[in-house]
């Protein structure tokens, strides 16, 4: 079914309050997770709302949290989130790390003990709007064996990297498991198969079945041990920038909170936006039809989205109104 955009947020917003929010604070949260599901990715939108419920009942979010900056290098600083809305500590330190990119050209924010801000390419889009060349990257639980292991030793670790555009934004959004769970999540739903094998059965075996990977939280990185290392080494940086827990240390307490993340800001007057689209055509003059580039599809969207309103599961709509 199809529910308005306005709607959507302002049912957020209400439970948001109910659940402790000021109203400041709800504003902001309500409208990503609204955003995340007008743009198309159902599972950091409203298909997440009722487990970021539970995260706060539960006492692992505290809805009254404001991060903090606790130590400055230059550039960098690091911040405290104290257990906050991940969605909205991660705002506040791209907004600070895109304050400091329009004052000295880079700004880098790492912020310790938060939690998971959804969909990462929101940050991306953020900083691409303001004028700002963006990339983030978070650490998370495990749920994927480095390369030639079988235990779930690193975190899909997310990354993206957003460059801004006249027209709209260029923003990588990407897991560094083959499907997101979230993703892997949003077939599960629909009892659909996975188009490609994205990870292991209970026997060993690669599968395309969403539900059987994320039981065995064996999901394949991209790129086979290319990606297993680029997890890897997110992991080992966010954890030196920072200080804060590790993807060991978060998959210990059992549940997915406490996380580590890291912002980027690059502010440059001209950023050559003729080349960029110079290769933009290039890369789609085989089948403009077919092939698009990061951000393109999440953009067309967005717009039907809130054309003709934004797509729900009914069932999760009414497990939220009722939460």
């Amino acid at each position: 079914m199809r529910v308005k955009y306005e709607e959507l947020k302002d049912v957020f917003e209400e439970k948001l309050i109910n659940l402790g929010f000021d109203t400041a604070k709800a504003d902001i949260v309500a409208g990503i997770f609204a955003d995340n599901s007008r743009d198309g990715v159902y599972y950091h939108g409203l298909n997440r709302f009722p487990v970021f419920a539970q995260l706060i009942k539960d006492g692992l979010v505290d809805p009254n949290a404001t991060p903090e900056m606790v130590e400055k290098h230059g550039l960098i600083e690091t911040w405290e989130g104290y257990n906050g809305a991940g969605m909205f500590n991660a705002t506040v330190c791209m907004d600070r790390a895109i304050e400091l990119a329009k004052q000295y050209g880079v700004g880098i924010v790492g912020i310790r003990n938060t939690n998971h801000w959804m969909r990462g390419g929101t940050y991306g889009w953020q900083a691409a709007q303001s004028g700002c060349i963006g990339i983030c990257f978070t650490n998370a639980m495990g749920s994927m064996p480095p390369w030639g292991g079988t235990m779930p030793r690193l975190g899909n670790n997310p990354l993206v990297i957003a460059v801004p555009r006249t027209e709209h934004p260029i923003v990588l959004d990407m897991a560094m498991s083959q499907y997101s769970y979230g993703k892997m999540q949003e077939f599960e739903l629909k009892q659909q198969q996975l188009p490609f094998e994205g990870g292991y059965d209970s026997n060993g075996e690669l599968t395309r079945d969403p539900a059987e990977i994320r039981k065995t939280k064996r999901a394949l990185p991209i790129g086979l041990w290319k990606g297993s290392g680029l997890a890897l080494m997110l992991d080992v940086l966010l954890t030196a920038l920072t200080g804060g827990r590790s993807v060991e240390q978060i998959t210990a307490s059992g549940k997915e909170f406490g996380v580590s993340q890291c912002f980027i800001a690059i502010h440059k007057p001209d950023l050559h936006e003729s080349l960029i689209t110079g290769i933009l055509e290039y890369t789609k003059s085989e089948s403009p039809g077919e092939i698009s580039f990061p951000g393109e599809n999440t953009f067309r969207t967005r717009l039907d989205n809130l054309r003709e309103g934004v797509l729900v599961n009914e069932e999760m709509w009414e497990k939220v109104k009722g939460i």
